[in-house]
């Protein structure tokens, strides 16, 4: 089974849940910015939650089926169209063959992505399918997808089956759909919960407080590797030289500048910028909805919240997961 891509869009790119185990040579972790989409859409079509799926940012990707597929939208809502009507959201249907999906705008939200029963067919490199673009490595041929590219879909296995044809046996597609709000927000203004980085003390108080107190902006200077946020200057109590370390997704460096910068997904191994904060694993996904000019407010929570946090929508994907197969087993 294939789909081709007839028009690339501004940035798609084949992700998974991201390249682990090989940032001690070099090698970025990679993977879905919003991975709590990413692991629902694959949910949704009987996917292992950390498959391949496309991440589509913002407009402009037009794909066409060879097959029919069952396929799941989520993340962004970016006016997706299937042969020019209403594509649904948030839940699987079938895209039959011939069938033409279009990305037109970004309505709420950056990036949406498009998971295939069966997962997209690619190969693995270093235990991942995930896109490093600078390296040109993983996905398709390393790079973005291109026109008049062919994605091999991979066979279905039985609780792909399972979900095919529960698509399949519905008049319509299905009249649910999963509810996101207690995952991620699209929201373009948001509160970003943080807690202390390990140079929290060496800023002065008053920069302290201006990182809680006030509304920093995305500025043009946005994508995979990193957001870059205006807005009040952030100080040192005194300047020092600071060997590179370890940085995360979600690490927030305050360069000479003064200016945030937070890391994300295709984010650098090590960085030598004094680190702040760092925004906690729950918040990574809507921060990464966010599009240049949104607007956030830091809010400081101590390790345990951000521990509960996680937890809660862990739990919260797990009961997910486990509805969406019932109502397949159910209807068969």
């Amino acid at each position: 089974m294939t789909v081709t891509v007839l028009k690339p869009g501004l940035l798609t790119t084949i992700q998974d849940t991201g390249r682990f185990g090989s940032q001690k040579f070099g090698v970025i972790v990679s993977g879905a910015m919003d991975a709590y989409s990413l692991r629902i859409a694959n949910i949704l079509v009987g996917n292992v939650e950390s498959e391949a799926a496309l991440e589509v940012s913002l407009f402009g990707t037009v794909l066409q089926f060879n097959n029919d597929h069952l396929i799941a939208l989520t993340g962004a809502d970016l006016t997706a169209t299937i042969n020019g009507e209403s594509a649904p959201l948030w839940r699987p249907f079938i895209a039959k063959k011939g069938d033409i999906l279009k990305f037109k705008r970004a309505h709420k939200g950056c990036r949406a992505y498009v998971s295939f029963a069966g997962g997209i067919h690619v190969p693995t490199v270093m235990n991942s399918k995930s896109t490093y673009l600078k390296a040109g490595m993983g996905g398709f041929e390393g790079r973005a997808l291109q026109k008049k590219d062919e994605l091999n879909i991979g066979p279905y296995t039985k609780t792909n089956q399972e979900l095919s044809q529960y698509a399949k046996n519905l008049d319509a597609p299905a009249t649910w759909s999963v509810n996101y709000h207690e995952l991620i927000s699209l929201n373009q203004q948001q509160t970003i919960r943080v807690i202390h980085g390990t140079e929290w003390d060496c800023f002065t108080a008053e920069s302290q407080l201006r990182l809680t107190n006030n509304q920093y902006t995305l500025s043009t200077e946005a994508d995979r590797m990193g957001y870059r946020f205006e807005g009040p200057e952030l100080s040192l109590i005194e300047k020092f030289e600071l060997l590179s370390e370890a940085v995360t997704f979600g690490t927030v460096q305050i360069p000479p500048s003064g200016k945030p910068i937070i890391l994300m997904a295709d984010r650098q191994t090590t960085g030598g910028y004094p680190k702040m904060v760092q925004v906690i694993t729950a918040d990574l996904a809507s921060l990464a909805q966010l599009q240049s000019g949104a607007k956030i407010q830091f809010k400081l929570v101590s390790l345990e919240e951000a521990q509960q946090a996680l937890i809660a929508k862990e739990q919260n994907i797990k009961n997910i997961a486990t509805a969406i197969r019932l109502s397949a087993k159910l209807s068969s």
